[in-house]
């Protein structure tokens, strides 16, 4: 019968397993205590938010111990008027922003596709704002989830999330009552809810999307405005904690990430584990089981979805 080392005792450490390790050692189980706020300034149709998911994401996985996150909404577009809505970017009406889209989903390889600006506009970014607001009242996490969904509706898949049953159908997706929701998102309640994120974001300074503001006990921080890559967003939380090194968590393993997230793009995991594009497959079909997600592509871009039933 073959010894099992872990069924070992040590008589002079008084040890039964793996020994070597000192008898005495301080360990420390606390998290870091979360002294900074991070206020996320976004609105569900900005591009250049989508674009930023994959960054955002990883800096909130590995850092997110340091920081609690706000989301705060910025109100990007009211409705369609008369006169141009954005002259400086060339931006006078919904015709004009397909190609804007375009141009961001093939910079950033986070796909567009923004066709529906031609034949079904999205008149106002405000209602899914309100509907996000009002499932914030009960559920941050689940508030974010739900923006998520947003994004991809409107950015990847095409659809108007300004449409009250594309709505009710993302919330209802996430396991709540659909009509329900987005009939609150039409009361007072939610329009005021609404006009406080957008007097928060303006005391916040926040006049562009995306705007990333982390402010600490004392009431400094800083502002990052754009899309940046990981190291602006690393570089801020130092300063704001006064430190020179913090401490990274390792980042999720994959099959995790997607039972969370349900669905990721190439770009999102090249991003988060440091992968190239082309080792893309290869890396997958390491990380995952063949029964566990399945395999699309849109826009030219490849993504992984949870496999049903999974």
């Amino acid at each position: 019968m073959a010894n099992n080392n872990n069924m070992m005792c040590d008589a002079e450490t008084g040890v039964c397993g793996v020994s070597g390790e000192d008898g005495l050692q301080t360990i420390d189980f606390n998290k870091p205590k979360k002294t900074i706020d991070l206020y996320y300034v976004t609105d569900p149709i900005c591009s250049h938010c989508w674009a930023l998911e994959p960054v955002l994401r990883r800096f909130t996985e590995q850092y997110g111990d340091y920081f609690s996150v706000k989301i705060v909404m910025g109100g990007l577009l009211e409705k369609w008027g008369d006169g141009p809505v954005d002259p400086a970017n060339g931006i006078n009406g919904p015709a004009d922003v397909a190609g804007h889209w375009r141009e961001v989903g093939e910079q950033t390889r986070m796909p567009i596709d923004g066709t529906l600006w031609y034949d079904n506009p999205v008149q106002s970014s405000f209602p899914p704002s309100r509907v996000f607001k009002v499932i914030q009242q009960q559920d941050e996490e689940l508030a974010g989830v739900f923006l998520r969904r947003s994004r991809e509706a409107v950015f990847a898949f095409n659809q108007n999330i300004a449409d009250k049953a594309v709505l009710v159908e993302i919330v209802n997706k996430l396991g709540l009552d659909g009509e329900k929701i987005v009939g609150e998102a039409e009361s007072s309640k939610a329009h005021q809810l609404l006009n406080e994120d957008f007097a928060l974001a303006g005391s916040l300074g926040a006049r562009g999307f995306p705007s990333i503001i982390m402010v600490n006990e004392e009431n400094k921080g800083v502002k990052i405005v754009g899309g940046r890559p990981l190291e602006y967003y690393v570089s801020g939380l130092k300063q704001v904690l006064d430190t020179v090194e913090i401490e990274a968590k390792a980042q999720p393993a994959l099959p995790g990430l997607l039972e969370q997230e349900e669905l990721l793009f190439s770009k999102e995991i090249e991003v988060m584990y440091d992968v190239e594009q082309a080792d893309i497959d290869a890396f997958v079909q390491k990380e995952l089981s063949s029964a566990d997600y399945q395999t699309r592509e849109i826009l030219g871009e490849t993504y992984i979805v949870k496999h049903k039933g999974v």
